[in-house]
């Protein structure tokens, strides 16, 4: 009966050169939600939204870029992974086995571009604004490249757009006896992605927070973003135990919250 689903068999590899090294889809979504927001952030200083032109752009992307991936790699093992790396900390190098994590890229950019606006003395908020205004590209790339990878799968599921994911399964088993999933991976592709992108571009660009009140969109996409991702946890298979009951994706949402609410709710200066 399991045949009848979508049999997961996508490489990871767009060109392959041996077993663990190649062009793969994983490095390029990262690069298109990179080059996606620094050609937006480009179209906000040529229509007068952002005072950053192309080339504090690009400075600024490079700060980010890092940000995500130092925080995104060690977010990771000491958020999903500890035991990992208190075993083997020479685990969190070994990047061709994959494992990013969303709360702690944001940390990692968060520190990044204080960091950079720190350099500029520029104010932090407007610049958090700016970025998270584009930030949800890169999320949408990257679930996309999760499914790719058939990595983060669903919970079991009867649905009719169910797949087979045979990494799964124990290895060796016949996808005859491997129960299908929900995509959770393209479920938070839409919602991370393509639903708060709609969001926060409607929200910079038919008001004037950004403005006159910097911060508060930082707010709005952290507790948007907390809620589609208690949303897209509900479909998703936990890929590490349990915090207090719930999966930590949705724990570590409720720090978003907070933070969230706390720039929504600040009295502006």
């Amino acid at each position: 009966m399991s045949l009848a689903y979508f049999v997961h068999d996508f490489s990871p590899f767009l060109i392959r050169f041996s077993e663990n090294v190649g062009l793969r889809y994983y490095g390029l979504a990262y690069m298109a939600g990179f080059v996606a927001a620094a050609w937006l952030l480009h179209i906000y200083w040529k229509k007068g939204r952002s005072p950053f032109p192309l080339n504090a752009i690009t400075d600024l992307m490079t700060y980010i870029v890092l940000g995500v991936l130092i925080g995104g790699r060690l977010g990771y093992f000491f958020l999903y992974q500890f035991h990992t790396v208190r075993e083997n900390p020479f685990a969190i190098f070994r990047v061709w086995e994959g494992g990013m994590a969303s709360h702690g890229g944001f940390v990692g950019v968060l520190l990044a571009i204080a960091w950079w606006a720190r350099q500029r003395q520029a104010s932090l908020l407007p610049i958090g604004d700016l970025v998270v205004s584009t930030a949800p590209i890169g999320l949408f790339f990257g679930r996309i490249a999760n499914f790719i990878n058939g990595e983060l799968w669903g919970k079991i599921a009867d649905v009719p757009w169910a797949v087979i994911f045979p990494q799964s399964a124990a290895p060796g088993t016949p996808v005859a006896f491997i129960a299908p999933r929900h995509p959770s991976q393209l479920y938070q592709a839409a919602l991370e992605g393509l639903i708060l992108l709609a969001f926060v571009q409607w929200r910079f660009w038919k008001s004037d927070i950004v403005r006159t009140q910097p911060g508060r969109l930082s707010g709005e996409f952290l507790v948007s973003y907390a809620v589609v991702r208690m949303i897209g946890e509900l479909f998703r298979e936990p890929d590490a135990s349990l915090l207090f009951g719930v999966s930590r994706g949705t724990f570590y949402s409720i720090f978003l919250i907070g933070a969230g609410v706390w720039l929504i709710a600040r009295k502006q200066k």
